[in-house]
């Protein structure tokens, strides 16, 4: 029976195995037809049959993707609403998680219900109030609209909320013997007994933040206050069928994510997972 057992379970793996594969490559054909397209010219990108190689790679995609569009802002814009939609979400709410985890206090309950209830709600909902917001502020068109409205993240709230309900409280009572303060506790030891936490919501921030398409383009209209997700939308009406254009310049958009997945592949795999596993 065991060898029975030993048998059939390889087979399993082998079909596991051969399925991951092909939907490996099934997700890898697009990202390859975008680059093999963004070196093509015009007619080859549109001849047909269709031609699957460049007879002769070309780079005028990418010069004309960067001479004719305001990359150069897309990137800085997109890079400091990222660092900025990452690191004050992450501050923010675990300063609220530890509140809501660990100190009592009226309507504490019910406030954190409310915040919970905002993740039931989708995004499109708060577009219209928000941009009046930004509106009354005068920050209409200006990168400030980008990131002011993500200050606080009620999926990382609640996240790190079940992260510090795990944690012994016998640690917090030996500090407050040693003369720590609420922030002092929260600082040097909650913090570091939650650091996959904070790694898995440093990730999730981060993705989304970089490919967040439908705020930037309601806020902001001129192209050195876009990000690289709008401004690679409004290459779409600016070369219409110029296809090795637009795949140029979306190319150009996901280089710096995919350099940092590989940079930092092993903190991807694991925050991911453990925020699945967690959540």
């Amino acid at each position: 029976m065991t060898e029975v057992h030993t048998a059939s379970a390889r087979k399993i793996n082998s079909i596991v195995h051969i399925i991951l594969i092909i939907s490996a490559i099934a997700m890898l054909i697009p990202f390859i037809w975008m680059v093999l397209t963004s070196l093509k010219t015009t007619t080859e990108a549109t001849q047909i049959p269709i031609r699957y190689l460049p007879e002769t790679p070309s780079l005028r995609g990418y010069t004309e993707a960067i001479k004719q569009s305001a990359f150069s802002h897309y990137y800085i814009n997109t890079i400091f609403t990222a660092f900025m939609k990452t690191a004050f979400p992450v501050i923010f709410s675990s300063m609220a998680a530890y509140a809501f985890a660990r100190i009592r206090f009226p309507g504490g309950t019910f406030l954190f219900a409310l915040i919970i209830s905002v993740m039931m709600v989708p995004n499109p909902v708060f577009y219209t109030p928000q941009y009046m917001m930004m509106s009354d502020l005068g920050l209409v068109n200006t990168v400030t609209a980008l990131w002011i409205t993500s200050l606080i993240s009620p999926f990382a709230t609640f996240l790190l909320r079940q992260f510090f309900l795990t944690i012994s409280k016998e640690l917090e009572e030996a500090a407050v013997l040693d003369g720590c303060n609420p922030f002092q506790i929260y600082w040097h030891i909650m913090l570091p007994l939650v650091k996959s936490a904070l790694v898995a919501i440093v990730i999730i921030q981060l993705q989304w933040s970089w490919n967040e398409l439908q705020w930037p383009l309601i806020i902001n209209s001129s192209p050195e206050k876009m990000t690289l997700s709008s401004g690679i939308a409004t290459l779409v009406s600016m070369f219409g069928t110029d296809y090795p254009v637009l795949m140029a310049g979306a190319f150009m958009a996901v280089v710096p994510m995919i350099v940092l997945f590989f940079i930092f592949q092993k903190q991807f795999i694991e925050g991911i997972a453990f925020s699945a596993h967690k959540g």
